[in-house]
């Protein structure tokens, strides 16, 4: 239980670390590291994001009327695999659900990786835009402007 608890917990001060490898070897270096997506909270988050990454791969090599087989030899030769950086035995592995992925065509949902990609993450701040050059708050004008009008109606009246 403890180490499934510390695994679900942020990795140190940048978060977990998902890296993307290229299949077919034409990355630079010897790694064939593509890049690596930093900034997710938790396991759980690094892991979806890997598995929708590797399964949008995959239905990118998937072409109409190919073989299981075919689909998965196009996937080792021109797509890109997906691991979450530290994580051991908690984090997800494309050889576990590969033979699923490729005898099953996935959803668009299921290959949705940047809807997960924290990268996109907006913050509290982001949403509320920048601040009132009048330092008053939204609340305050809506009501002011809605006194205004009852205001000006009883009047009328």
């Amino acid at each position: 239980m403890k180490a499934e608890a510390d695994a679900a917990v942020k990795q140190d001060d940048r978060g977990w670390i998902v890296r993307i490898l290229d299949q077919s070897g034409a990355s630079e270096g010897d790694d064939d590291v593509v890049e690596e997506v930093k900034g997710f909270l938790d396991l759980a988050h690094a892991n979806a994001f890997a598995r929708a990454y590797v399964r949008d791969s995959i239905e990118r090599c998937r072409v109409p009327g190919a073989a299981d087989r075919d689909v998965l030899e196009s996937w080792f030769a021109f797509g890109e695999n997906a691991e979450v950086v530290d994580a051991g035995e908690e984090g997800w592995k494309s050889s576990t659900e590969l033979d699923d992925f490729v005898s099953s065509p996935a959803t668009p949902m299921e290959r949705d990786w940047r809807a997960l990609d924290p990268r996109r993450l907006v913050s509290d701040e982001e949403l509320a835009g920048p601040p009132d050059e009048d330092n008053q708050d939204d609340d305050e004008d809506d009501e002011a402007f809605v006194t205004e009008i009852i205001r000006r109606r009883q009047q009328k009246q």
